[in-house]
């Protein structure tokens, strides 16, 4: 090991806060700004300090060094893109609001890249013409740009970040599989190597498009995305994949029965008129899908997942109806909308409402419902999708057993494109017969920002930051617990550890109490702590191990022996 070089807290720019940041929601926004890792430069921007920037380098290193592993190469595209390739992917308009647009001193149009399949499949059209250029993978760590409306979490969920985004550039269908593979063994030593507590869960493309698509979550309470695994299997799966297969009912119902239902325009009010539960009825959501009123069917006693719609729906823009769309419109009775008879709206459906199932829904008149309202008979189903919010005990796709629902962070995804941005672009190469082959992508995201926050939250304690050793910001904090001969114990302490290759945090701090010295020392959250306090004029230190919140005292030979020993022997 190299000497290193020994950060006298001193001379470092790291104020620490006593007091959380009013503004802050999550825990780790609290303990990063708090312990001077990061500060706030505008809603959704963050600041990196020399603290944050030293655990943000050795996240970015890992990734680097595992996707070196497999072959990657690393490359550096723009952030400033411009409009056109956007255009042929259709991702300016598919975006939305979240694309950051602007414009040059000429009036061209160009945007900050929150991803850049489009750009690296010109790279590859550019770079490769021949079967023998390829498999080939590349990839960039960059910072990324999306206009959230509501920037929150601290770094968590900002409007500028770091990602790792790669992508993989093959002939074949089989070689695209394999590059998905060397991806995912990839990121699960990444997580593994960062000591973040991960799960691979099954997901959907949404405006990324392709077919395979797998979420890497890191459980945790601040997490904005919900999953469910089984308790019975190995299921588990982003709560917008979970899917639900529609089972036929084989069974004889009576004819349609109209019944005056005044003042009942909710599943609740009808429900409670007619005595009936609410999942006997069917509710039925009207929405605009690229501008055209749609229908969607689910049982009265579930909600629709907005999300899960849209990304079904995705690229298609999904809003819901307003009072002026029922203008003009005598065949839609707000509050009373039942499928039958909707002939020129078209009908999806959750899978729950099955072909044979029989309902109570709106009749289409005001102030009236249905009963015996049969789907296959009555009305048909355009499409089913699995749109309800999924609920804790319900059944697990592959065994049936009730799911659970818990809590997480997203910190990686990766997707099997497909041919969508090589026919955009017409990226083909010459095969090995002479005739041109249309190449197959994969891509494949880890936030590296975004995992630096999930390490906070799944590793701090009551104290603060308690970072694993791989990517804390110093592998000893050394600190000075009083003046002349503790500082003079703590400064050789120091140098001895820099001279074995230690990167060396040291709290040479005037003016502040050993009390402030130790509460910062737990709340940056290096994993060992040296302390030289009353005992230095022994030669004595107290050696603290974060995560354990064990302390010791020790000969300072054998407190630096202990640390210097291989990793298990200390």
């Amino acid at each position: 090991m190299s000497t290193q070089h020994v950060q006298r807290m001193s001379r470092l720019m790291a104020k620490t806060l006593r007091e959380d940041p009013a503004d802050a929601e999550t825990l780790s926004h609290r303990l990063l700004v708090r312990a001077g890792y990061v500060r706030r430069s505008s809603a959704g921007v963050w600041t990196w300090l020399p603290l944050g920037k030293r655990v943000l380098d050795n996240v970015s290193r890992i990734v680097r060094e595992e996707m070196d592993a497999i072959g990657a190469q690393e490359v550096l595209l723009p952030a400033l893109l411009p409009k056109e390739p956007y255009e042929v992917s259709g991702r300016w308009s598919e975006y939305g609001d979240l694309l950051f647009r602007l414009k040059d001193r000429k009036g061209a149009d160009y945007l900050l890249g929150p991803t850049h399949e489009e750009i690296f499949t010109l790279v590859v059209k550019d770079q490769c013409t021949s079967y023998k250029d390829l498999p080939v993978m590349l990839y960039q760590i960059q910072t990324k740009y999306r206009d959230e409306a509501r920037p929150r979490s601290g770094v968590l969920r900002g409007r500028e970040f770091q990602m790792k985004d790669s992508y993989s550039f093959d002939v074949s269908d089989e070689g695209l599989a394999e590059s998905y593979r060397l991806h995912r063994e990839a990121y699960v030593r990444i997580f593994e190597r960062l000591g973040l507590d991960h799960r691979i869960v099954s997901a959907v493309s949404g405006a990324m498009g392709g077919s395979a698509s797998e979420e890497f979550l890191a459980p945790a309470a601040a997490g904005e995305d919900t999953f469910v695994d089984c308790p019975s299997c190995d299921y588990a799966a982003n709560t917008e994949a979970v899917t639900f297969a529609p089972t036929p009912v084989n069974a004889e119902h009576p004819a349609i029965e109209e019944v005056d239902t005044p003042d009942t325009p909710t599943i609740e009010t009808l429900a409670a008129h007619l005595g009936v539960p609410a999942s006997a009825t069917l509710k039925n959501l009207l929405l605009k899908v690229d501008g055209e009123i749609t229908a969607v069917g689910v049982p009265g006693d579930r909600e629709v997942d907005l999300g899960k719609l849209g990304e079904h729906l995705a690229p298609a823009v999904v809003e819901l109806v307003t009072a002026e769309d029922f203008a003009g419109r005598p065949d839609l009775v707000r509050g009373y909308v039942g499928p039958q008879g909707l002939d020129k709206v078209p009908y999806l459906a959750d899978p729950r409402v099955a072909p044979g199932t029989a309902w109570v829904t709106g009749a289409n008149k005001p102030d009236t419902h249905a009963r015996n309202v049969v789907c296959g008979r009555d009305f048909e189903v355009d499409r089913y999708l699995d749109v309800v919010v999924v609920e804790p005990g319900d059944p697990c796709p592959s065994c049936g057993a009730g799911l659970r629902l818990d809590r997480a962070i997203e910190i990686g995804h990766i997707f099997q494109l497909g041919r969508k941005y090589a026919d955009a672009f017409g990226l083909d190469v010459l095969g090995k017969e002479g005739k041109p082959v249309r190449v197959t992508m994969g891509s494949y995201g880890i936030g590296v920002s975004r995992a630096v926050a999930a390490l906070a939250e799944q590793t701090a304690d009551d104290r603060g930051l308690c970072w694993p050793a791989a990517v804390a910001p110093a592998d000893v904090h050394v600190v000075a617990a009083g003046k002349a001969v503790p500082l003079a114990l703590a400064e050789e302490a120091a140098a001895a550890l820099a001279a074995a290759g230690h990167r060396v945090l040291l709290d040479d701090r005037p003016g502040l109490s050993p009390g402030v010295k130790l509460t910062d020392a737990e709340l940056i959250g290096v994993p060992r702590i040296l302390v030289a306090g009353r005992r230095s004029g022994d030669r004595v230190v107290e050696l603290q191990d974060r995560a354990a919140g064990t302390r010791e005292e020790l000969p300072l030979d054998e407190a630096l022996a202990r640390l210097n020993a291989p990793a298990g022997q200390a």
